[in-house]
Protein backbone atom coordinates (compact mmCIF):
# COMPACT_ATOMS: atom_id res chain seq x y z
CA UNK A 1 0.00 0.00 0.00
CA UNK A 2 1.16 3.44 -0.88
CA UNK A 3 -0.99 5.03 1.60
CA UNK A 4 -2.61 3.85 4.55
CA UNK A 5 -6.37 4.76 5.21
CA UNK A 6 -8.04 5.87 8.29
CA UNK A 7 -11.80 7.13 9.18
CA UNK A 8 -12.51 10.14 10.77
CA UNK A 9 -13.20 8.56 14.07
CA UNK A 10 -9.88 7.20 14.34
CA UNK A 11 -7.90 9.90 14.79
CA UNK A 12 -8.15 10.93 18.53
CA UNK A 13 -6.87 7.85 20.04
CA UNK A 14 -4.92 5.07 20.14
CA UNK A 15 -4.87 2.41 17.80
CA UNK A 16 -4.45 -1.40 18.59
CA UNK A 17 -1.25 -3.07 18.36
CA UNK A 18 -2.73 -5.42 16.29
CA UNK A 19 -4.56 -3.55 13.75
CA UNK A 20 -3.75 -4.80 10.59
CA UNK A 21 -2.15 -0.84 9.35
CA UNK A 22 -0.08 -0.98 12.72
CA UNK A 23 1.18 -4.55 11.76
CA UNK A 24 2.11 -2.89 8.23
CA UNK A 25 3.74 0.41 9.45
CA UNK A 26 6.19 -1.54 12.34
CA UNK A 27 6.96 -4.49 10.22
CA UNK A 28 6.25 -3.62 6.41
CA UNK A 29 7.68 -0.13 6.38
CA UNK A 30 9.92 -0.67 9.81
CA UNK A 31 8.76 2.62 11.04
CA UNK A 32 9.71 3.64 14.54
CA UNK A 33 8.80 6.22 17.02
CA UNK A 34 9.29 9.81 15.83
CA UNK A 35 9.15 8.56 12.10
CA UNK A 36 6.11 9.52 9.52
CA UNK A 37 3.93 7.78 7.08
CA UNK A 38 1.67 8.25 4.52
CA UNK A 39 -1.86 8.94 5.35
CA UNK A 40 -5.28 9.81 4.22
CA UNK A 41 -9.00 10.20 5.36
CA UNK A 42 -11.26 8.26 3.73
CA UNK A 43 -12.45 10.57 0.89
CA UNK A 44 -11.23 13.26 2.21
CA UNK A 45 -7.28 14.19 2.80
CA UNK A 46 -3.81 12.72 3.02
CA UNK A 47 -0.95 14.18 5.08
CA UNK A 48 1.17 12.55 7.75
CA UNK A 49 1.33 10.17 10.68
CA UNK A 50 4.14 10.90 13.19
CA UNK A 51 4.58 7.68 15.12
CA UNK A 52 4.47 9.18 19.01
CA UNK A 53 4.51 5.93 20.89
CA UNK A 54 4.18 2.26 21.14
CA UNK A 55 3.65 0.12 23.79
CA UNK A 56 2.54 -3.70 24.11
CA UNK A 57 -0.69 -3.23 23.29
CA UNK A 58 -1.68 -0.12 21.07
CA UNK A 59 0.12 2.57 19.26
CA UNK A 60 -0.26 6.39 18.83
CA UNK A 61 0.25 8.88 16.04
CA UNK A 62 -0.09 12.84 14.79
CA UNK A 63 -1.32 13.45 12.27
CA UNK A 64 -0.76 16.18 10.19
CA UNK A 65 -3.16 17.04 7.50
CA UNK A 66 -2.35 18.46 3.42
CA UNK A 67 -3.45 18.54 0.41
CA UNK A 68 -7.05 16.85 -1.33
CA UNK A 69 -6.14 14.31 -3.90
CA UNK A 70 -7.89 15.12 -7.47
CA UNK A 71 -11.38 13.96 -7.96
CA UNK A 72 -12.23 10.66 -9.46
CA UNK A 73 -12.22 10.25 -13.05
CA UNK A 74 -15.69 10.83 -14.65
CA UNK A 75 -16.07 7.50 -16.11
CA UNK A 76 -18.81 4.96 -15.04
CA UNK A 77 -18.46 1.47 -15.53
CA UNK A 78 -21.01 -0.96 -16.18
CA UNK A 79 -19.98 -4.16 -16.25
CA UNK A 80 -21.42 -7.61 -16.97
CA UNK A 81 -21.40 -10.06 -13.47
CA UNK A 82 -18.63 -12.18 -14.68
CA UNK A 83 -16.94 -14.97 -12.39
CA UNK A 84 -15.38 -13.90 -9.17
CA UNK A 85 -11.59 -13.56 -9.82
CA UNK A 86 -12.67 -11.49 -12.75
CA UNK A 87 -14.80 -9.33 -10.65
CA UNK A 88 -11.88 -9.01 -7.88
CA UNK A 89 -9.33 -7.70 -10.66
CA UNK A 90 -11.38 -5.17 -11.84
CA UNK A 91 -12.47 -4.37 -8.36
CA UNK A 92 -8.91 -3.56 -8.00
CA UNK A 93 -7.87 -2.63 -10.86
CA UNK A 94 -10.83 0.00 -12.19
CA UNK A 95 -10.24 1.77 -8.51
CA UNK A 96 -6.96 2.24 -8.90
CA UNK A 97 -7.12 3.88 -12.44
CA UNK A 98 -10.02 6.15 -10.98
CA UNK A 99 -13.21 5.64 -11.85
CA UNK A 100 -16.05 6.94 -10.23
CA UNK A 101 -19.00 3.90 -10.13
CA UNK A 102 -18.39 0.52 -10.95
CA UNK A 103 -21.65 -1.60 -11.68
CA UNK A 104 -21.85 -5.39 -11.71
CA UNK A 105 -25.10 -5.91 -13.50
CA UNK A 106 -26.73 -9.40 -14.45
CA UNK A 107 -27.09 -10.28 -17.99
CA UNK A 108 -28.52 -12.55 -20.01
CA UNK A 109 -25.26 -14.61 -20.26
CA UNK A 110 -24.16 -13.93 -16.70
CA UNK A 111 -24.12 -16.75 -14.30
CA UNK A 112 -26.84 -15.98 -11.65
CA UNK A 113 -24.90 -17.53 -8.77
CA UNK A 114 -22.04 -15.53 -9.37
CA UNK A 115 -24.42 -12.70 -7.55
CA UNK A 116 -23.91 -14.61 -4.10
CA UNK A 117 -20.29 -15.51 -4.13
CA UNK A 118 -18.54 -14.55 -0.99
CA UNK A 119 -16.86 -12.00 -3.06
CA UNK A 120 -20.18 -10.28 -2.48
CA UNK A 121 -21.37 -11.67 0.76
CA UNK A 122 -18.64 -10.91 2.92
CA UNK A 123 -16.07 -7.55 2.85
CA UNK A 124 -13.88 -9.06 0.58
CA UNK A 125 -15.00 -6.39 -2.32
CA UNK A 126 -14.87 -3.24 -0.15
CA UNK A 127 -11.32 -4.57 1.06
CA UNK A 128 -10.73 -4.87 -2.65
CA UNK A 129 -11.62 -1.49 -3.25
CA UNK A 130 -9.66 -0.13 -0.28
CA UNK A 131 -6.73 -1.72 -1.55
CA UNK A 132 -7.15 -0.03 -4.83
CA UNK A 133 -7.52 3.17 -3.47
CA UNK A 134 -4.26 2.61 -1.52
CA UNK A 135 -2.39 1.93 -4.53
CA UNK A 136 -2.97 5.00 -6.34
CA UNK A 137 -2.53 6.96 -3.28
CA UNK A 138 -6.11 8.30 -3.06
CA UNK A 139 -8.52 8.95 -0.23
CA UNK A 140 -11.63 8.93 -2.89
CA UNK A 141 -13.44 6.03 -3.05
CA UNK A 142 -15.75 4.94 -6.47
CA UNK A 143 -19.35 3.62 -6.07
CA UNK A 144 -19.69 0.29 -6.24
CA UNK A 145 -22.86 -1.55 -7.37
CA UNK A 146 -23.76 -5.18 -7.46
CA UNK A 147 -26.48 -7.30 -8.87
CA UNK A 148 -29.15 -5.85 -10.25
CA UNK A 149 -30.60 -6.00 -13.97
CA UNK A 150 -28.46 -4.38 -17.33
CA UNK A 151 -31.61 -2.30 -17.55
CA UNK A 152 -31.84 -0.81 -13.89
CA UNK A 153 -27.70 0.23 -14.63
CA UNK A 154 -28.39 1.56 -18.54
CA UNK A 155 -31.16 3.94 -16.87
CA UNK A 156 -29.52 5.10 -13.50
CA UNK A 157 -26.36 6.62 -16.00
CA UNK A 158 -28.86 8.46 -18.51
CA UNK A 159 -27.87 11.76 -17.77
CA UNK A 160 -24.09 10.83 -18.70
CA UNK A 161 -22.85 12.73 -21.34
CA UNK A 162 -21.42 10.01 -23.62
CA UNK A 163 -22.21 5.99 -24.07
CA UNK A 164 -20.13 3.71 -24.77
CA UNK A 165 -20.91 -0.44 -24.99
CA UNK A 166 -17.80 -2.18 -26.25
CA UNK A 167 -18.87 -4.94 -28.36
CA UNK A 168 -16.72 -7.80 -30.19
CA UNK A 169 -19.34 -8.40 -33.14
CA UNK A 170 -21.04 -5.33 -34.35
CA UNK A 171 -19.19 -2.44 -33.41
CA UNK A 172 -17.40 -0.51 -36.11
CA UNK A 173 -15.72 1.62 -34.75
CA UNK A 174 -12.52 1.74 -32.61
CA UNK A 175 -12.67 2.57 -29.14
CA UNK A 176 -10.13 5.52 -29.58
CA UNK A 177 -12.31 7.51 -32.08
CA UNK A 178 -15.57 6.78 -30.03
CA UNK A 179 -14.56 8.29 -26.83
CA UNK A 180 -13.57 11.42 -28.44
CA UNK A 181 -13.49 14.55 -25.52
CA UNK A 182 -16.44 14.59 -23.13
CA UNK A 183 -16.97 15.72 -19.60
CA UNK A 184 -18.29 12.14 -18.59
CA UNK A 185 -18.51 8.59 -20.30
CA UNK A 186 -20.62 5.42 -18.90
CA UNK A 187 -18.49 2.37 -20.46
CA UNK A 188 -19.94 -0.60 -20.67
CA UNK A 189 -17.99 -4.50 -20.82
CA UNK A 190 -19.61 -7.74 -20.82
CA UNK A 191 -18.97 -10.51 -19.24
CA UNK A 192 -16.50 -13.43 -21.36
CA UNK A 193 -19.50 -14.62 -23.38
CA UNK A 194 -20.42 -10.92 -24.55
CA UNK A 195 -23.95 -9.55 -25.09
CA UNK A 196 -26.98 -10.98 -26.26
CA UNK A 197 -28.75 -9.11 -29.76
CA UNK A 198 -31.51 -8.01 -27.34
CA UNK A 199 -29.20 -6.10 -24.61
CA UNK A 200 -27.55 -4.68 -28.13
CA UNK A 201 -30.57 -3.30 -29.15
CA UNK A 202 -31.20 -1.66 -25.50
CA UNK A 203 -28.00 -0.21 -25.46
CA UNK A 204 -28.84 1.34 -28.57
CA UNK A 205 -32.27 2.84 -27.28
CA UNK A 206 -30.53 4.31 -24.62
CA UNK A 207 -27.94 5.95 -27.31
CA UNK A 208 -25.06 3.79 -26.50
CA UNK A 209 -22.21 3.35 -29.36
CA UNK A 210 -20.77 0.23 -30.12
CA UNK A 211 -17.50 0.34 -30.01
CA UNK A 212 -14.40 -2.25 -30.06
CA UNK A 213 -10.77 -2.71 -28.81
CA UNK A 214 -9.21 -4.38 -32.22
CA UNK A 215 -9.93 -7.81 -33.50
CA UNK A 216 -8.57 -9.89 -30.48
CA UNK A 217 -11.00 -11.00 -27.69
CA UNK A 218 -9.85 -9.96 -24.57
CA UNK A 219 -10.52 -11.16 -20.77
CA UNK A 220 -13.25 -9.04 -19.48
CA UNK A 221 -10.83 -7.74 -16.57
CA UNK A 222 -8.24 -7.03 -19.93
CA UNK A 223 -10.79 -5.43 -21.66
CA UNK A 224 -12.02 -2.75 -18.78
CA UNK A 225 -7.95 -2.01 -17.88
CA UNK A 226 -7.63 -1.12 -21.84
CA UNK A 227 -10.56 0.71 -22.24
CA UNK A 228 -10.57 2.97 -18.96
CA UNK A 229 -7.16 3.38 -20.26
CA UNK A 230 -8.08 4.90 -23.46
CA UNK A 231 -11.19 7.05 -22.01
CA UNK A 232 -8.97 8.55 -19.35
CA UNK A 233 -6.00 9.31 -21.62
CA UNK A 234 -9.15 10.91 -24.48
CA UNK A 235 -10.80 13.36 -21.49
CA UNK A 236 -6.66 15.06 -21.20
Amino acid sequence: MNIILFQNNEIGGPLPRDDHRVVHILNVLRREVGDSTDVGLVNGPRGKALLRSVTEDEVSFEFQWGDEPPPLLPIDLIIGLSRPQTNRKILQEATSLGVRSIYFALTERAEPSYASSKLWTTNEWQRLIRQGVEQAFSTRFPAVKFGAGLRDYIESTKSVDHKICLDNYEATTGLWEAAEQKQSVVLAIGSERGWTEDERALFRQHGFILAHLGERPLRTETAAIAAISIVSARMH
